[in-house]
């Protein structure tokens, strides 16, 4: 591992639609609201975080030679991500995620585009390997395949490199159950808590009790997020609870994919793992507040100044 190395991060990369209505939402018919269009993808996401915290980052991600495929590229670059072993697929669609949200601004219902993803194939990862070789840490989200997850474990065992995964969704977070005992850090939901380990967190006690069990099973970090209600967590040291911070919302999309980020920022830095934790829920009570799926502005003083102690 080299620990001065960059963040190697490895997953999907796309264009969000988010609409929220101005009312209940409207089974079955339209409902007034509002409809916008942002950067999203839950590597991609964890990218920026990382980058627009000075964190040296590489996304390898798979992208249409389209007009999606071009904006996205180049707002990356602009976030100062290092998008130069992007694979670009002639002919194919970019990645998007269509998402409604309640009236509240959380999730309702979305659909995931992410079939592009399949193109990081095994071959495509090991003809990559200088950059596993180089990497102070990997992050990946659940779009990869099943032979690019376990390509991607095997590779970084051999160069002794830290994995930190996104469940990213119900459906594909049960990928994760074979390499619990290879994580360094895990931050799932509560539903997706249910799929690594069977077991409910409903409320904090359960939650950290689930954290505890994904320790037990090899993980060395477990963060078992709760919207509102904050976090559980786990380590060797034991586990606790981290309150959320009492703000409006204006959109929950890529508040996960925050925490994940400043935690990794506070980790890579040497911050223990607790205030590490508060980092997270700072960096994702920021997007919280946007509109967009990363925060523009985000920055190391921006971070820091919405730190709860």
């Amino acid at each position: 591992m080299n620990a001065e190395g960059h963040v190697l991060v490895i997953g999907g990369a796309g264009l969000d639609a988010k609409g929220r209505p101005h009312t209940p939402l409207t089974r079955a018919s339209s409902t007034p609201g509002s409809v916008r269009f942002s950067f999203g993808g839950v590597a991609r996401n964890i990218a920026e975080n990382l980058a627009r915290l000075e964190v040296p980052t590489v996304l390898l991600t798979a992208l249409g030679d389209d007009a999606p495929g071009r904006l996205i590229l180049e707002h990356n670059r602009s976030a100062g991500i290092d998008m130069s072993h992007v694979l670009i697929i002639p002919g194919a669609r970019s990645s998007s995620y269509l998402a409604a949200m309640d009236h509240n601004g959380d999730l309702a219902l979305a659909i995931s585009d992410y079939s592009l993803v399949a193109q990081i194939t095994p071959e495509a990862l090991l003809d990559r390997e200088a950059l596993f070789a180089e990497a102070a840490l990997i992050a990946l989200d659940c779009n990869l395949s099943e032979a690019a997850l376990a390509t991607i474990f095997d590779m970084a065992e051999v160069h002794q490199v830290r994995v930190c995964a996104d469940p990213t969704s119900v459906p594909l977070a049960g990928k994760l159950v074979a390499y619990l005992d290879r994580l360094f850090m895990v931050a799932p939901n509560a539903d997706e808590t249910s799929k690594l380990c069977g077991m409910a967190a409903f409320d904090t006690e359960s939650a950290v009790e689930a954290a505890r069990f994904l320790i037990g099973k090899g993980v060395e970090i477990a963060i078992v997020t709760l919207g509102e209600h904050g976090l559980a967590y786990a380590d060797a040291n034991g586990g606790g609870h981290i309150p959320a911070v009492r703000s409006a919302v204006t959109d929950t999309t890529g508040a996960g994919d925050a925490l994940t980020a400043g935690v990794i920022f506070g980790l890579l830095n040497d911050i223990p793992v607790d205030e590490a934790l508060r980092l997270g829920v700072s960096a994702a009570t920021l997007t919280i507040h946007s509109a967009e799926s990363v925060v523009p502005e985000l920055s190391q003083e921006l971070l820091y100044d919405g730190l709860v102690i």
